[in-house]
């Protein structure tokens, strides 16, 4: 999948199947459902789902907890805007 298609996809009403679970995190965000972005990653240990994860309590505004995930996913915290992060995201996730 292109970026293209990940953002084509987004008049969908569900992602697409084949996304990883971080991508459909990604995809519910961008379609103004953060508690469903959240809730399928809430739960994930790993580097790229703690980058997601920081990502989105920054879009909550909750920067505490943000700084606790990016540190878990060894990442710095970003430095742009959060449409700046979640192309970035995009962009080295797909």
């Amino acid at each position: 999948m292109t970026i293209q298609d990940f953002k084509h996809s987004l008049v969908e009403d569900k992602p697409p199947m084949d996304l990883k679970i971080q991508l459909q995190a990604l995809w519910w965000d961008a379609k103004g459902n953060w508690q469903k972005a959240h809730d399928l990653i809430d739960h994930l240990e790993d580097p790229v789902s703690a980058h997601i994860h920081a990502y989105l309590h920054r879009v909550e505004g909750d920067m505490w907890n943000a700084r606790y995930w990016y540190n878990r996913a060894r990442q710095s915290v970003f430095e742009g805007n959060l449409e700046e992060e979640w192309s970035y995201l995009l962009a080295k996730y797909i």
